[in-house]
């Protein structure tokens, strides 16, 4: 049974069709992660696209987001896949959107089974938690070794490493090691897992760059919800183009603010 889940299927993505929040399975209305504005009230999101790109400012909400994805399709909050325990969480403090599942319904043609969930934050952790994995199998040689690169390098071994097989993939800032010339070999293995058919990809992101990506749908979450957005309206395009055009002016007026 178990590796007839795993065999290809032959659909193309998107695989997660849509997530909505039920609000019979919200307990506290005014506990974290409720008590977000874009959870107020009703939420629905629709994934019509292969890839869906997720922008907006710190606080509004795109991580819990991303993490309650990521524990409905299966996968720990603090990032891996399916079966993966690479966080220890049994002394944490920190709140987290994993608990966002709970009120979240799902329709999925078909559910997909494989795939991974790529927080930032936690690389090192799942990196080090592979390294074991492979260690204590006996499989010394074989160890991923992501981490005797440089932070971006190691990025992205992890991303062409991982990121090549049926699934959806779950990615939260992968830009935030990456140079912009990194960016750009991000965005081209982006591009092979497009034209590949076969992975479904939901990112946030505060890069320009990886927003820009041709053929996603890029939304904006802000206080009210997720709205359709193109780069060039985005807060971050528009003030990175102010920058540019007199960077002397520009930072000598945003440091007298």
């Amino acid at each position: 049974m178990a590796s007839r889940r795993n065999r290809p299927i032959n659909l193309p993505a998107p695989y997660l069709k849509r997530v909505w929040l039920d609000p019979s399975r919200v307990s506290d209305p005014a506990a974290y992660p409720f008590c977000l504005p874009f959870l107020q009230g009703e939420f629905e999101l629709e994934f019509d696209h292969a890839i869906t790109i997720i922008a907006g400012e710190n606080g509004t909400g795109k991580s819990t987001l991303l993490e309650g994805i990521a524990a409905l399709a299966g996968y720990d909050e603090a990032g891996g896949g399916k079966g993966y325990r690479p966080v220890d969480h049994s002394g944490a403090l920190e709140a987290m959107g994993g608990s966002l599942s709970s009120a979240l319904r799902a329709s999925w043609l078909p559910k997909i089974t494989n795939g991974w969930f790529f927080r930032a934050e936690s690389f090192f952790s799942v990196a080090r938690y592979l390294d074991r994995a492979a260690i204590e199998a006996g499989q010394r040689p074989l160890a991923p070794d992501f981490l005797s690169y440089s932070h971006g390098e190691g990025f992205l071994r992890f991303f062409e490493e991982r990121c090549r097989r049926q699934g959806i993939f779950i990615f939260d800032e992968p830009e935030s090691a990456l140079s912009p010339s990194r960016q750009i070999e991000f965005l081209k293995l982006l591009r092979r897992m497009d034209r590949s058919g076969i992975c479904q990809v939901i990112m946030a992101t505060h890069s320009p760059m990886l927003m820009a990506y041709p053929g996603a749908r890029l939304l904006r979450l802000a206080k009210y919800g997720l709205e359709p957005v193109t780069v060039e309206d985005t807060d971050h395009y528009r003030l990175l183009r102010e920058f540019w055009a007199d960077p002397a002016t520009f930072i000598a007026a945003m440091l007298e603010e």
